[in-house]
């Protein structure tokens, strides 16, 4: 039997809780549903809560090549939403780590006070079954990463009217590189 299932929340242990829950909040655009000195319960969107962070002493800083859990991924409606969350987010001194054109999404990974990964993405696809179909193209089964962009090149593209469907490709995001992806996730 296969139940119906779906992704209820996603809890962080760290030794700095009111910096890391004021960066989720940020990022997010979360609030807080419950708090106490040892626990912060998050939420977003119609669940009670999608992020709790706990309060562990003793905890060790995470490193790139720690093993566990890459990151978290949360997906926006639109590509102006993403870019205005990038805007927003780097007027709160909050840079993106590494964007990337995955080409079934397009990313800008962000790493939290702890150095866990957050991706904010959208989707380059109307439904899953066509960005399934897209995985299983040569495009993207000879490079799954797919190319980093520019996102102040992308955002300044975007108000100058380049159409989104040529700012979702790869092929756009080859001409405005940011940096190596796989070095940047790994610093």
């Amino acid at each position: 039997m296969h139940a119906k299932k779906r992704l209820a929340h996603i809890v962080l242990q760290t030794n700095q809780l009111a910096a890391v829950k004021d960066w989720y909040i940020k990022v997010l655009d979360a609030h807080v549903v419950y708090e106490n000195p040892m626990i912060s319960f998050l939420a977003f969107d119609e669940e009670h809560h999608r992020l709790a962070i706990a309060q562990v002493p003793g905890l060790v800083e995470r490193t790139p090549l720690t093993v566990g859990l890459f990151h978290s991924a949360f997906t926006f409606d639109s590509l102006g939403e993403l870019l205005a969350k990038y805007e927003e987010l780097k007027d709160y001194g909050i840079e993106p780590r590494m964007p990337v054109q995955h080409g079934v999404t397009t990313s800008i990974y962000y790493r939290d006070p702890d150095g866990n990964f957050v991706e904010l993405q959208i989707d380059n696809f109307a439904t899953a079954d066509e960005a399934t179909e897209y995985m299983r193209n040569p495009e993207y089964t000879s490079e799954p990463i797919g190319p980093s962009f520019d996102p102040a090149i992308m955002l300044k593209a975007f108000r100058a009217g380049t159409p989104e469907a040529e700012l979702l490709t790869r092929a756009w995001a080859s001409t405005n590189p940011q940096h190596d992806f796989i070095e940047q996730m790994m610093s």
